[in-house]
């Protein structure tokens, strides 16, 4: 039709008022076209020189460069930098695909998988069931660096046990544990917490024999936080943040133990007037209070045995 002449003026009417009238995309037409004649398969190639040999040659180089060296896990810039010492002047960027294209490059970590370790929910419905422990660091005007170790309870949000050192090992990363257990467990003795399950980070000191036969002794059970997800220690994580933004952050310390003296005023305050938004604005006391008067009530309420 766009050949065709007009009976007006004797000239075609040409391909794109013919495409306008009909309302049809030239491009199609075009693609169109292109596919009637003879099947051509193109070649992509990069624009640009070659570089110093061509991709089968640079290719054996670098396999070549790859079993000389007695190191493992080298990354393609390093093979890339080894050309350049060889005297084989390529792009970084070729050198990386073509290591991606034959298998060549080195491992590195993986994504995250699509399945979560747990469900999301770290928190417990009811007070001594699991507390969570962590450390962190803060800095004394006359001695130096020092620990701090908390352990806070799962459902209330309080702060179990706090201890300040001037080492991180793992008979002071006990302490924070043994208080909690004497206060609201009666005492430090054989299965005196059983029933209760502490998360805690894979630090050395929590991880070590030590620490792991000391809560076993107590009944406690032993729930690491998952691997790459940190969230699983966010309870006590949490407290670590609010210990920073109203203690160690604003407030100086002398020594440890003026350190460890005011540390424990801050928690004792913290307990009685932290305010829990999941347990409706109450304190952590209240929390713990509230859940003795309730277990108190059903203990009554029980029937007598015959």
């Amino acid at each position: 039709m766009s050949r065709a002449a007009s009976p007006a003026t004797g000239r075609p009417y040409g391909l794109a008022r013919v495409a306008r009238v009909w309302r049809f995309s030239r491009a199609t037409l075009y693609r169109h076209r292109a596919g009637d004649g003879p099947a051509t398969p193109a070649v992509r190639t990069r624009p640009g020189p070659v570089g110093a040999c061509p991709d089968a040659e640079l290719l054996g180089r670098i396999r070549a460069q790859i079993l000389a060296s007695r190191l493992h896990g080298e990354g393609h810039r390093k093979i890339w930098a080894r050309l350049r010492h060889a005297g084989i002047r390529t792009a970084a960027r070729r050198v990386r695909r073509l290591m991606g294209e034959h298998g060549l490059l080195a491992p590195h970590r993986v994504g995250r998988p699509e399945e979560r370790a747990h469900d999301g929910t770290i928190t417990t419905a009811a007070v001594d069931a699991m507390w969570g422990t962590d450390m962190t660091e803060t800095v004394t005007l006359a001695e130096g660096r020092a620990r701090v170790f908390v352990a806070v309870d799962h459902c209330s949000g309080e702060c179990v046990g706090n201890h300040a050192a001037a080492s991180g090992n793992r008979f002071e990363a006990l302490e924070p544990i043994r208080q909690g257990v004497r206060r609201h467990f009666g005492a430090v003795d054989r299965h005196a917490a059983k029933g209760l399950a502490l998360r805690h980070d894979h630090g050395s000191n929590y991880m070590s024999r030590d620490f792991q036969a000391e809560i076993r002794f107590l009944g406690i059970e032993s729930s690491p936080s998952f691997i790459r997800e940190p969230e699983g220690n966010g309870v006590a994580e949490r407290f670590i943040r609010t210990l920073k933004e109203n203690f160690l952050w604003v407030h100086s310390f002398e020594t440890v133990e003026e350190l460890r003296r005011a540390l424990q005023d801050f928690v004792t305050h913290y307990n009685a007037t932290w305010l829990v938004a999941r347990h409706g604005y109450r304190t952590p006391n209240q929390v713990r209070a509230d859940q003795r008067r309730v277990d108190q009530s059903n203990t009554a309420n029980l029937p007598l045995a015959a």
